[in-house]
């Protein structure tokens, strides 16, 4: 069976879960707990960022090589196109996903998650000590003005921040009223890229990610339940419903293997 090592909440395992479940390919997930030596990921994968994918003796790391491998290995229900223009035009837009959006999501997302406790733990992995969480869920939100958002940084950049986000969301918005796919007539890495990637702004509301009930289909404030992205958000958990398998009866572990990183 292949090996998923990934953190829960990360987009970027989202993504490859997201493939994995597309593909409908079994794989098992290996929740890594983070840490500063990241031993083992890099006795693995020479590396020491998630997701790596362990494919019998192949190991692969990066969310875009394992979407590229996977498609390659397991050619059935492709998510590249085959014409070379559409799978240019689909790579740029999940460079895009990948990075644009993923940089443009990261302020916004983190000064959500420093005001909200419950936020916090759900970012934790599954097993994380209590104790743990409780302290964490305890502290000001002012503590967490240092930490992700960086010392420094104003409220004034976080409102530019989330300007940018809303004008992005606004334009795939638009894009999506005509068009039911991102990149030609089918859907695409694209797609589930995009999709994988606004798991941070917007969480989708069935059981598909494994964080408390009470934080699903919940987001930033002010965006996530902004009448204006509906169509986007809507075109997102469609997505979902269609080819995301629900944890109660995924193809991958409900209840993860793990490993400590030191």
């Amino acid at each position: 069976m292949l090996e998923l090592y990934q953190f829960e909440f990360s987009p970027y395992c989202e993504k490859v879960r997201l493939i994995l479940d597309y593909k409908g390919l079994d794989y098992q997930k290996i929740e890594v707990t983070p840490g500063v030596g990241q031993v083992e990921i890099y006795r693995i994968s020479g590396q020491k960022q998630l997701p790596v994918l362990k494919d019998g003796s192949t190991i692969v790391a990066d969310s875009t090589e394992i979407a590229l491998y996977l498609d390659r290995k397991y050619p059935e229900k492709p998510i590249l196109p085959s014409d070379p223009v559409a799978r240019s035009q689909c790579l740029i837009w999940e460079e895009w996903a990948d990075s644009t959006l993923a940089k443009k999501s990261r302020l916004p997302i983190l000064d959500y998650i420093k005001s909200d406790a419950g936020m916090r733990s759900a970012l934790l992995p599954s097993q994380t000590p209590d104790v743990v969480k409780t302290l964490l869920n305890s502290l000001p939100s002012e503590v967490f003005e240092f930490l992700g958002s960086g010392i420094g940084i104003s409220k004034e950049v976080i409102s530019k921040a989330n300007k940018n986000l809303r004008d992005t969301l606004d334009n795939l918005n638009t894009i999506l009223v005509y068009k039911p796919y991102l990149v030609g007539d089918s859907l695409s890495l694209a797609d589930l890229t995009v999709a994988a990637l606004t798991i941070g702004i917007k969480s989708p509301p069935g059981d598909y990610l494994d964080i408390p009930a009470q934080l699903k289909n919940r987001g930033i404030p002010g965006i996530a339940d902004d009448p204006t992205y509906e169509n986007f958000f809507r075109w997102r958990d469609q997505i979902y419903l269609n080819y995301r398998k629900p944890l109660t009866t995924s193809r991958a572990s409900t209840s993860p293997s793990s490993i400590e990183i030191e």
